[in-house]
């Protein structure tokens, strides 16, 4: 080797000092050639320069080294962490409380090793370099979301889906019980808490400036935390909201409005049908029942959202059949609170409850079938119809065949309140399996045919986080929210023949906003001699200057908010439109009338919406399944 015999310690080169003479390091004879002394000290220089070099090539290489050992360990952590947390879900659902916790243990070791790896002083350095930087940082955050979800709310999720036994939701006797909800809730609202604060965090980083190895996984990530999210935020709304409505601090009263879809409204269908539920202390009953005609036309009229009005009239507050003319449910159900303490003083209304028939029929699926018969008063004529209702029977009876055999408008309303009243009462005895009723109750809920207003103001600013709100703007509207709604107009019962589609379709994009048409497709499926084969009371006789057998219709369209209405067109040719605002969103009106068997394509283009990843659409239920209405949204052709 070139330094072997050399003793390093004894160099006086290295320990500072020079050998060389005055002489030799002068000037050189020929003035150009450095002297031996210059020569020597340019050597140590460099020497000191390599040996920095050398040191800093094996420090990065070792930093790079140590930064792919501990990219491996987050990357193997947090793969492992995916893969349990469907498993854990499933134990979850399952009421599974011992699998549950083992898998939050196997969870915590993943996700503490994760997050040791992330937060590493060497990677933590790492995060302040250019350009790369961001991924290092963006990963930390990944790892420690995790591990704050799994340690911060991993038991308490485990603890308060326990709590949250589904069959301890549903009424037995007539009563529900309330203790363990209470018990449950500060541990709910807690884990709820922190896993909005996590995914909050994570939904702040943005995936566009990260590379696609990771950019792929924090979209991962967030997709599951947000289902974790929704799931934990319903839970905590349920847990905080369910004890006091019903009645755990004193008795509560609900208006419910039963909705009949043949005669259709924004929010499903005309509430000819009324009822008062009494909850007290868990316990549940039915403290009256009326009709909607008899409570008659108000005025003046109650007083409602100016903006609605303009669009709705103001029949909005006038009669309590056209209170859900608009798709707002808070609005709805404030009017007609207003209307019932109006006729009848001293019966405070503490919150409004509306359902479907369809609804009703999904609770028959698990209680099974009531009999109707030995209900009905005499006078009320029943040749004809059936003396069970079933499930499969009871949409049909109560929306076409009893208008074929009860010609008296008022016994036709006895009879939706009897065949409402046994349902009512299949429910609250808690017939059927508890499990099965949640599930039927969930798709109602999810589908609109199930909304729930509250009087109290720090109880409905819960609800109106959740989909039972029926609220048009809020919380749980989503930025790209569209919404088709229907209004008869008609003045008759006609809506039951008709079947409806709705789809999004997505145009060109311009100027960095994204471009939509709403399009509906209408067919009236009465048969061809309806104006003489249907009752008059179904076809309106014409009352409202629509013929005999033909539907009118107001389509309603509503945009993402701040976006604009452009056009619209009825089988490919311009259509006139009524152009108005709600709560900041576009509304589009269109007129369409349909004559037995006649189809149109109704179409509503709105411009300067927003871009999102996903455009939401929500839809009037009807008596149509919605996956049978709502079809997967389109794509222009000609768009990229």
């Amino acid at each position: 080797m070139a330094w072997e015999g050399c003793n390093v310690a004894d160099s006086p080169v290295l320990d500072g000092q020079s050998e060389s003479s005055p002489e030799e390091t002068g000037p050189s004879r020929h003035g150009t050639r450095p002297a031996a002394g210059q020569r020597r000290r340019r050597r140590k220089k460099q020497l000191r320069v390599g040996i920095v070099v050398v040191v800093l090539v094996v420090v990065v290489g070792g930093a790079g080294a140590w930064l792919g050992f501990r990219a491996g360990q987050l990357k193997d952590n947090l793969q492992a962490t995916a893969q349990l947390l469907p498993q854990l879900k499933t134990e979850l659902m399952n009421q599974d409380q011992t699998a549950a916790a083992a898998t939050i243990g196997e969870l915590e070791t993943h996700t503490a090793a994760a997050r040791a790896a992330g937060t590493d002083p060497l990677w933590k350095a790492a995060s302040g370099l250019p350009w790369l930087g961001a991924n290092f940082s963006a990963a930390s955050e990944v790892a420690v979301t995790a591990d704050d979800v799994i340690r911060l709310a991993g038991a308490p999720m485990v603890d308060a889906f326990a709590s949250l036994d589904r069959k301890s939701l549903t009424p037995v006797n007539g009563a529900v019980s309330l203790e363990p909800l209470k018990k449950a809730a500060p541990s709910v609202v807690s884990a709820a808490n922190t896993v909005q604060l996590s995914y909050d965090r994570l939904a702040s980083i943005d995936g566009t400036a990260l590379l696609p190895q990771l950019s792929g996984p924090l979209a991962g990530a967030k997709t599951q935390l947000d289902e974790v999210r929704k799931a934990l935020n319903v839970a905590s709304s349920a847990a905080t909201l369910i004890p006091p409505m019903m009645g755990a601090d004193g008795p509560r009263n609900y208006l419910l409005l039963i909705q009949n879809s043949a005669e259709i409204r924004a929010t499903g269908g005309i509430p000819g049908a009324l009822a008062i539920i009494r909850a007290d202390h868990g316990k549940i009953e039915l403290a009256g029942q009326g009709s909607a005609s008899t409570l008659g036309a108000f005025e003046p009229p109650i007083a409602v959202d100016p903006a609605q009005e303009s669009i709705y009239t103001n029949r909005l507050g006038s009669f309590i059949q056209d209170v859900n003319l608009t798709p707002d449910f808070p609005t709805s159900a404030k009017a007609a609170k207003a209307m019932w303490e109006q006729r009848f003083p001293g019966q405070e209304i503490d919150g409004v409850i509306s359902v479907d028939p369809v609804a009703l029929s999904q609770v028959l699926s698990v209680t099974g079938p009531v009999d109707v018969a030995a209900e009905l008063p005499a006078k009320v004529g029943v040749s004809g119809l059936p003396s069970r209702i079933t499930s499969e029977n009871l949409v049909k009876t109560m929306l076409s065949d009893v208008y074929a055999k009860i010609a008296d408008p008022a016994q036709q309303d006895v009879y939706f309140s009897i065949v409402a009243k046994q349902v009512f009462d299949a429910f609250s005895a808690g017939n059927g399996s508890a499990e099965d009723l949640a599930k039927v109750l969930a798709t109602s809920v999810t589908e609109g045919r199930v909304l729930l207003w509250s009087a109290s103001s720090d109880e409905q600013q819960l609800i109106d986080g959740q989909t039972i709100s029926g609220a048009v703007s809020g919380p749980s509207v989503p930025a790209a929210g569209f919404g088709v709604y229907f209004n008869d107009g008609t003045g008759a019962k006609m809506d039951y023949y008709v079947k409806r589609t709705v789809q999004l379709v997505q145009r060109c994009s311009a100027n960095g906003y994204a471009q939509y048409t709403a399009r509906i497709k209408m067919t009236n499926t009465a048969p061809l001699d309806a104006a003489t084969s249907l009752p008059k009371y179904v076809t309106g006789d014409g009352f409202y200057g629509v013929e005999l057998g033909s539907v009118a219709t107001d389509v309603v369209t509503y945009g993402p908010a701040l976006a604009r209405t452009q056009a619209a067109r009825i089988d490919g040719q311009a259509a006139g439109l009524g152009s108005f605002s709600h709560a900041e969103r576009p509304v589009a009106v269109v007129r369409v009338q349909l004559a037995p068997g006649e189809s149109k394509t109704i179409e509503v283009d709105f411009s300067k919406v927003v871009q999102t990843d996903h455009a939401q659409l929500e839809v009037t239920p009807t008596i149509e399944k919605l996956s049978d209405v709502v079809l997967p949204d389109e794509k222009a052709a000609n768009c990229q």
